[in-house]
């Protein structure tokens, strides 16, 4: 059985081009492209550990099957603002699964986007957990209802944006969960 003991996040900008070159330089400076990304869906496993990128990177080779949870965006309008964020909810209870989550957006901050993917991620958690919320509430009072409640230790989120590039080349950023066994 496979379960990842262990998570990084990272994030990456790549201009180019072609599309798919400007997803691959994404994927570079974000310091994964040297791996065969599978994308999956969103659980933040029991007892799984944050760690920093270096150590999630320790022991693995190129060409290693490397699970993820990705969000990525896309534009050759110049000028324009992109996102990519990914959330991450962490239950109080160890022996619990958390959740993840992607979001990808046009036109907003690095803050709004990485508050949807955040609130987004939490608010899985909490309906899970039986911690009872108004979902039209703002963030941040669902928030303090959270920590209050003492059942999600905590939330958070990595985004990347960018800005389109002036001469209409491709701009792809990325936001990442990687998982590592």
């Amino acid at each position: 059985m496979y379960v990842p003991t262990k998570m990084f996040l990272t994030k990456g900008v790549g201009v180019h081009k072609e599309k798919l070159a400007s997803f691959e330089m994404a994927l570079r400076n974000a310091g994964i492209a040297h791996f065969n990304i599978v994308e999956v869906s969103s659980i933040f496993p029991p007892g799984c550990q944050m760690v920093s990128q270096e150590e999630g990177m320790a022991g693995l080779v190129p060409g290693q099957i490397m699970h993820v949870v990705l969000s990525r965006n896309s534009t050759r309008e110049p000028h324009r603002l992109i996102a990519a964020s990914v959330g991450v909810a962490v239950p109080a209870d160890k022996t619990m699964y958390g959740y993840l989550s992607e979001h990808h957006s046009y036109g907003e901050t690095e803050e709004i986007a990485g508050n949807y993917a955040e609130d987004l991620a939490a608010s899985m958690l909490a309906t899970i957990l039986g911690v009872s919320f108004d979902p039209e509430s703002s963030y941040d009072e669902k928030k303090e209802i959270w920590r209050i409640s003492g059942k999600i230790v905590e939330s958070f989120s990595l985004t990347q944006t960018a800005v389109g590039d002036p001469q209409g080349l491709w701009t792809t950023v990325v936001s990442a969960s990687v998982l590592v066994p």
